[in-house]
């Protein structure tokens, strides 16, 4: 009997200290929306694919990414390296973009000589920092120096342009540290078609285009189809051995514009095992009404534009140009989509093609920006909203880093098989 009732005493025991445990967790204060936003963001590798940084130092050589700017400041951009820590982003793809001009031998080699310049910037601003970040080539990089406490530079050239005609410059880019190469820019070049020229060329893909294709593949270089018409697009989806990623499109379904994707391309590029990395330029995301004021006043300015494009441009020239857009939109501000509208693409996305196919890439620095998201430091708006729309930490984890990485791995396993089949 006493056993019995020793037995009896101790089930009550334990019964009350387990309510007990119940209701001290059930009284304690649930965290909100933003802070586990937060503990996620941290948590998870986060990597915008699509930064025009080089770019806006060359135009403006006083540029230190090294302090805090602010994007409101006329010379402030949307990108340093403390807003970087600010925005908790781990890695960045930095953009090394070149303005098309002429198609001839000497403006290749002039295109090809500012990505060099670029490149150097980068690996100069790298070299001078290393306490704080690194070169990033492959996706071991960025998670080991995630857990380092240290954010990866990637680079990826955007407008095959500089490569000329020669097939050799995809290799020599490779080794100066190119992950990825956008085919085309605005205009239509040697490797292919662009979505926003007003001739078609090639009708998809040039013949030297095709052979930069297989060089990429070889080399473990990622093929970017963000500002390829669509006829060159479809190309590429036949040609490729790999996957590929468009590094800064959204979704045409949503909004209908030639740069944006439309609900068949994203479908093959699930099909391909690819990634499209939504861009945070606002024309892109969703039309809105500007007042008459303001539309007079950009026409204006891109009359001068197309004018100073006509002939030699100079930096400070460029400079003049941004300071009266600024001076505009303070003027006349301009009507802008959110950060809700950003994420409606990327359900639009998921929606298509599956949570292993969506990532980021902001386009900062080169027209990117939306409400709530005007710089790197607001990153974590998006993964505030993310959360809110019931993604899981694990998705958001792909949506944020992990789909590129995937990507990025399995283009350099491509390749390396590739180049043991050759020998």
């Amino acid at each position: 009997m006493m056993k019995i009732y020793n037995l009896a005493q101790s089930s009550l025991s334990s019964l009350f200290l387990i309510l007990l445990t119940v209701t001290i967790q059930s009284c304690k204060p649930q965290k909100t929306i933003s802070e586990r936003s937060q503990e996620i963001h941290q948590e998870v590798l986060t990597v915008d694919s699509h930064i025009d940084w080089p770019i806006n130092q060359i135009l403006n050589p006083e540029f230190d990414p090294t302090i805090r700017h602010d994007s409101e400041d006329l010379k402030g951009g949307q990108w340093d390296l403390v807003r970087m820590q600010e925005g908790g982003l781990d890695a960045v793809f930095m953009s090394i973009y070149t303005r098309q001009k002429e198609r001839t031998e000497a403006g290749h080699l002039q295109a090809k000589q500012q990505a060099l310049q670029m490149i150097q910037l980068t690996k100069n601003l790298i070299k001078n920092n290393t306490e704080k970040i690194e070169l990033a080539l492959n996706p071991e990089d960025a998670y080991r120096l995630e857990k380092a406490g240290k954010q990866a530079i990637f680079m990826g050239m955007e407008n095959g342009y500089p490569l000329g005609k020669d097939l050799k410059n995809v290799e020599l880019f490779y080794d100066r540290g190119i992950r990825y190469i956008t085919l085309t820019h605005t205009l239509n070049n040697e490797l292919g078609d662009s979505s926003t020229d007003e001739k078609q060329e090639w009708n998809g893909l040039s013949p030297f285009g095709k052979q930069v294709i297989q060089e990429m593949n070889r080399l473990g270089i990622m093929i970017d189809i963000s500002h390829v018409h669509d006829h060159t697009f479809w190309d590429v989806i036949q040609l490729t051995r790999a996957p590929i990623i468009a590094s800064h499109s959204s979704a045409r379904a949503i909004h209908e514009h030639p740069r944006n994707l439309s609900d068949e391309m994203l479908k093959a590029i699930q099909k391909n095992g690819g990634v499209v990395q939504v861009c945070i330029l606002d024309d892109y995301i969703k039309e809105l009404e500007q007042t008459p004021e303001r539309k007079a006043a950009i026409q204006e300015l891109e009359k001068e534009w197309e004018t100073l494009k006509s002939g030699e441009t100079k930096p400070e020239d460029i400079q003049k140009l941004i300071a009266k857009k600024k001076a505009i939109d303070q003027q006349f501000p301009k009507n802008q989509p959110t950060v809700e509208d950003v994420v409606d693409h990327i359900d639009h996305f998921v929606k298509v093609m599956g949570i292993d196919h969506v990532g980021i890439g902001s386009d900062f620095d080169g027209g990117g920006g939306v409400q709530g998201l005007k710089d790197v430091s607001e990153f974590p708006n998006l993964t505030q909203e993310l959360l809110a729309r019931g993604y899981t930490k694990a998705e958001i984890s792909k949506i944020w880093g992990g789909n590129l990485m995937r990507v990025l791995a399995e283009v350099q396993k491509v390749a390396l098989d590739l180049q043991q089949t050759s020998e």
